[in-house]
């Protein structure tokens, strides 16, 4: 596939390092040369200098012939622009454009056809919220992703001594813990993968990644964490523009505080929230004030400034002097991966909240949701089963007749309308249907197009 990504900053950059993997023409649009000749030599990429919005840059990175343009420029005007460029000028059908503003969103009457000629809106910093907002709400769990309408949920989480299924092999699991039908789909030991199989054994500091129905999910955390105490007081490192959204996401849930160190910033947050949201000035890094503010009694303290090193010390700094759980925004990925597991709780990357939205759109066959996991280095797709026997790879056939690549292994299918649909566990004789929803985990990204082929159906199918 044909890829243009303007805009070279840390998502940029991310988005093409990871599409470039799955063997995409990669072209990537910057004003700055030094910075394209520097991923060109270390991503397999194309760069072209200049300004993105210009018919005749566009038109020397093969603009003509692209499938998909993707802008995530710094500047909101410079993405929408660029798009319209895209789609009007040279015909291409699939246009995502990265705004920050919330007055922008995805089907909106300015971003159709006649306006912007937007397919689809990324926001990096809404994406951040979320995946925050789900950390909080399911306490304990490393990451949460929603399936299928939001009724299959994927969560990793890592065995502690004394939970229920600490010990036990999986095959052990349906019987010790019949209200809560999972499916157990991966398990990592030390950063490397066990093999799933019946006699696997999860073992204290295993991350456990797990699917099932969302209204299980909690019973789930509670037999392989054994704690899932309700968060309630939250401290806030960095009042930008994460920082305000997520505090804004949590009025009348809990209880925050918001550590900033700009004043001007710090007038504007109080202004912006309500009163009994404590807003103060200062370092995050400060162990006096976070001492003087309690941080010992935090269920969570998050830290969302635009400084990796800032979050990273600050993070340590709260785990060290006694919050429960602590989380840190870092932007450059080799220090997310040194950072993942160690003092810091969860290391979330930005850039690795939009890779998931983005894969949707390069995805081959009835694709509807693709989330990256681990970092980028596994996946979780959802597809829909379409067609009948005799045109479908999937339709009409047993789970264990499905063929599929070592390390791709079947989660859970979603059958039913939306108000009526129920979760089910893939059972080696049940019998696919048209219209389900199968969700797979994919261990490996090599093994992505053997599984996208799955959702295809042949010619024949009309």
């Amino acid at each position: 596939m044909r890829i243009i990504i303007l805009g070279a900053g840390r998502v940029g950059e991310s988005v093409a390092e990871s599409l470039a993997s799955e063997q995409n023409d990669i072209t990537l649009i910057d004003p700055d040369p030094e910075r394209l000749r520097e991923l060109e030599d270390r991503l397999d990429v194309r760069g072209v200098p200049g300004n993105g919005i210009q018919p005749s840059v566009l038109r020397n990175a093969g603009a003509e012939d692209a499938d998909i343009f993707i802008a995530c420029a710094a500047l909101d005007e410079t993405n929408l622009t660029a798009c319209k460029v895209a789609h009007d000028v040279f015909g291409i059908a699939t246009t995502v454009a990265r705004v920050r503003s919330p007055e922008f969103e995805t089907g909106s009457e300015l971003l159709g056809k006649t306006g912007f000629a937007v397919t689809h809106v990324i926001c990096p910093e809404e994406s951040v919220m979320q995946d925050i907002h789900q950390l909080i709400n399911y306490p304990e769990a490393l990451q949460v992703q929603e399936f299928s309408r939001n009724r299959a949920h994927l969560i990793a989480v890592r065995a502690v001594a004394g939970s229920r299924l600490v010990n036990h092999t999986l095959s052990e699991f349906r019987g010790l813990f019949p209200d809560a039908m999972m499916r157990v789909v991966a398990v990592y030991r030390q950063d490397v993968e066990v093999p799933v199989a019946h006699d696997t054994q999860v073992l204290p500091g295993d991350e456990v990644f797990v699917l099932a129905d969302k209204d299980k999910i909690r019973a789930v955390l509670r037999a392989i964490h054994n704690n899932d105490r309700p968060v309630r007081r939250v401290m806030i490192a960095g009042g930008g523009k994460v920082g305000l959204r997520l505090a804004r996401s949590l009025v009348g849930q809990c209880k925050v505080k918001i550590i900033e160190r700009d004043r001007k910033r710090c007038q504007y947050l109080a202004g912006e929230l309500p009163s009994e949201m404590l807003v103060l000035e200062g370092d995050s890094a400060d162990a006096d004030l976070l001492i003087e503010e309690s941080v010992a009694e935090m269920d969570l303290f998050i830290a969302l400034t635009n400084d990796d090193e800032d979050n990273i010390l600050s993070a340590m700094m709260a785990k060290r002097l006694g919050a429960r759980r602590v989380i840190a925004l870092i932007n450059r990925r080799i220090y997310a991966e040194m950072m993942q597991g160690s003092a810091i709780d969860i290391a979330i990357s930005p850039a690795q909240t939009v890779i998931g939205e983005l894969l949707v759109h390069v995805r081959r066959g009835d694709v509807v949701a693709v989330h990256s996991l681990r970092r980028g280095e596994a996946e979780a797709i959802e597809g829909v089963a379409r067609g009948d026997a005799r045109t479908s790879k999937l339709v009409g056939r047993r789970v264990e007749q499905v063929a599929l690549p070592p390390g791709a292994r079947f989660g859970v299918i979603v059958r039913g309308p939306d108000e009526s649909c129920e979760v089910l566990m893939p059972h080696h004789d049940l019998l696919i249907k048209e219209g389900d929803h199968i969700i797979f985990f994919i261990s490996n990204k090599r093994l992505l197009k053997a599984v996208e082929k799955l959702f295809q159906v042949s010619a024949h199918f009309f």
